[in-house]
Parts: C-alpha cells; sequence; structure tokens
C-alpha cells in the first residue's frame, strides 16, 4: 500500500544528520504528519518503552535512521556498546513495527558493512563475502543484522522493509568537534582556524571555540591556552598539519541528497524492485546510496583550502595511519531506481563552509 500525504510517518533519529534532513525533505514533498522523539523522551534500548510508543502512536511508516555511532577510537575501545546497543534499537523498533503492522520501513545502515579488501567499487553484492575491517566490526556486524532483519521480515512475510547503505556523509547539523568529527567537518575547522590564527582575527577564534570547546579550552582563556591546544590538532597560524599521506580515495555525499534519496525509496520502491526477479536465491537486497565519484583526502584539503581563503600551508603527518586506501561505492542499483545525487562535492563544502559560519554567527549575537 502506497504512503499519501496523510500516513503518520515515524522518523527514529530526527534530530541526527541525516534523521533531521530526512523530516524536513517529507515536510518540503507535503508530508507533515510526522512523528519524532528525542532520547530523553524515548530510550530506544528500552523494548516496554519502545512497544508503548508504537501502541500509542500507530504509525504507518517507520524510518529507522537512529543508531549508535561514533569515530574509529570511539569503536575499537567501546566494541561491546557498539554491537549490543544497536542491534538492541534495530531489534525494538523493526520488531515492534511487524507487531503493529507498519506498512513501510526505511533502514539506515553504512557502507562498512563491507570487507575491508572489497572490490572497487563495492557493488551490493560483495557483502559477507571476506573478513571486515577489525575496528569498526561490532557495528558493522550490528548493521548487516539490520539489512538481514529487514530482508528476513519482507521474504518471509511479505513486509515491505527496505535497507539503505550511505556512504561518507556531510552537511547540516554535522559535528565539528575536534576530538570526534569526521574527515570533512573537522578539516573545514581546522582551517577556518588557522586561517583566523593567520590574519590575527582572535576575537573569531574566541567566538569559534566558545561555541565548541576543544578539551575544555574555550573563548575565555589565553592565547598561550588556545595556541597551545589548537597546536595538538595540527592547527597553526603558519599551517595546517592533516593526518596521513592525504592519498585515500573517498566518497562524500551531502546529508540532503541522502535524505532526498531516502525519501525517494520510502515513497516510490517497494522491496520487491530491489532484485531481480527469477533469482532462486534472494539476497543483497539492500541499497547502495552515494555519488559514485571519489577523490584523494590531498584533493578535498586543498577544496577547502580555497574555499576558505587559508593563505598559510598544508602539512601532512605521514606517521600517523591513512585507513583503508580506496572506498568507493557501485551505484548501479540506486539509478536504476530512479535516483541520482544532486549536490557535487565543490558545492558542498561550500554550502557546509556558510553553514558553519552562520552558526557561529548565531551564537555570537
Amino acid at each position: 500500500m502506497a504512503l499519501d500525504k496523510q500516513s503518520k510517518i515515524y522518523v527514529a533519529g530526527h534530530r541526527g544528520l541525516v534523521g533531521s534532513a530526512i523530516w524536513a525533505n517529507l515536510e518540503q514533498r507535503g508530508f507533515h504528519n510526522l512523528v519524532g522523539r528525542t532520547h530523553r523522551e524515548l530510550d530506544l534500548l528500552d523494548p516496554l518503552a519502545v512497544k508503548q510508543f508504537f501502541d500509542d502512536e500507530k504509525p504507518d511508516a517507520v524510518v529507522l535512521a537512529a543508531a549508535h555511532v561514533g569515530g574509529i577510537m570511539a569503536n575499537l575501545h567501546y566494541r561491546a556498546d557498539f554491537i549490543y546497543q544497536n542491534l538492541q534499537i534495530q531489534q525494538n523498533v523493526i520488531g515492534e513495527s511487524f507487531r503493529h503492522g507498519v506498512k513501510k520501513l526505511l533502514f539506515l545502515g553504512s557502507t562498512c558493512i563491507y570487507p575491508r579488501m572489497a572490490p572497487q567499487p563495492m557493488h551490493e553484492d560483495a557483502l559477507l563475502t571476506s573478513p571486515l575491517e577489525y575496528t569498526n566490526e561490532p557495528y558493522a556486524i550490528a548493521k548487516i543484522a539490520g539489512l538481514k532483519m529487514c530482508e528476513s521480515f519482507s521474504l518471509q512475510y511479505g513486509c515491505n522493509y527496505i535497507a539503505v547503505m550511505p556512504t561518507n556523509l556531510y552537511g547540516p547539523n554535522d559535528n565539528f568537534h575536534l576530538e570526534r568529527s569526521h574527515v570533512l567537518p573537522a578539516m573545514i575547522r581546522k582551517v577556518h582556524l588557522a586561517k583566523c590564527l593567520n590574519e590575527g582575527q582572535w576575537q573569531a577564534v574566541r567566538d569559534d571555540i566558545n561555541l565548541r570547546p576543544v578539551e575544555g579550552v574555550d573563548g575565555s582563556c589565553s592565547e598561550e591556552q588556545i595556541l597551545d591546544v589548537l597546536a595538538r590538532y595540527g592547527i597553526t597560524p603558519e599551517a595546517v598539519t592533516l593526518w596521513g599521506t592525504g592519498a585515500p580515495l573517498r566518497e562524500f555525499l551531502w546529508s540532503e541528497d541522502m535524505a532526498d534519496a531516502s525519501v525517494h525509496v520510502l515513497l516510490n520502491v517497494d522491496f520487491t524492485d530491489t532484485y531481480q526477479p527469477g533469482e532462486t536465491e534472494i539476497r543483497n537486497c539492500h541499497i547502495n546510496v552515494g555519488t559514485g565519484k571519489e577523490l584523494t583526502i590531498r584533493e578535498l584539503a586543498e577544496k577547502v583550502v580555497a574555499e576558505v581563503g587559508f593563505k598559510g600551508e598544508l602539512r601532512w603527518d605521514a606517521t600517523k595511519p591513512d585507513g583503508t586506501p580506496r572506498k568507493l561505492i557501485d551505484v548501479t542499483k540506486l539509478h536504476r531506481l530512479g535516483w541520482h545525487h544532486k549536490v557535487e562535492i565543490d558545492e558542498g563544502i561550500h554550502r557546509l563552509y556558510t553553514w558553519y559560519q552562520k552558526g557561529i554567527c548565531i551564537n555570537h549575537k
């Protein structure tokens, strides 16, 4: 059964990078019967609370964008948290969706589900063909379990549950905290701060770290304290130093594009569209979501430097790890299902830096 403008849609994780963009995209398309709960309002780890929520709200459709996420260090050190919490969230939300007869469910995963040495670009059929990356193995296994739950419920019970696997995302509401942000927002902030230092704009530096303190250092601290903590992250008036060689290739997708792809799938794609008819073994029904385009981390950094207008030097610390050499996904299935990305990386960097600066100005006022 197709969703209409009156359908009640529950967006789990509606305050996050992707969830907030999906919410906005649905509203732009005229869907206003939306339901969201903050973590404080609804603990998705609590099965009784989730059951009560579904009993009360009875959503027609569910977007499961809520997850326990983090960077490499968090994934490495808190392995139990990543597998337990994500499995629990998925178990509760997908389970109650089934018990309450939800018409359509969209599950958001991650391309870290693919083997560490998967052939490039990574096609959906690369899943479970060789070992995962060790650092995020527990998280990846949880996400694989989620997509297999969607696949299995749809195959056994005729449900319409679809899983989408986005590439590296960036956009409004991104995380810019230097200790735990991803590569592109971290790069933008580092270059922005270095530019401010280079040009002697101390008030701009103080405004920035007042909004997002670094290791407890904020705008009220001395210039010496600020310079000291920023230098530990490779930020000085003369140069920005980034980890690795800059050689790895990465793919980036604007979060609002990801939201548009998600809503396109939610409204226009059925589970039966995700595999070829006549297959004896139906598997890997998830959909990769990305641009199918890549660039080196060095090229990315040079684009950020140009956008920000930093006149200092860009340096690389080759003693630090590069990570996986290449992570490009095959988006043939996505294109076949009728969706292509719109925002190219240059426009995306410009939009994100504009959004970042606006946030500092608003908070300063």
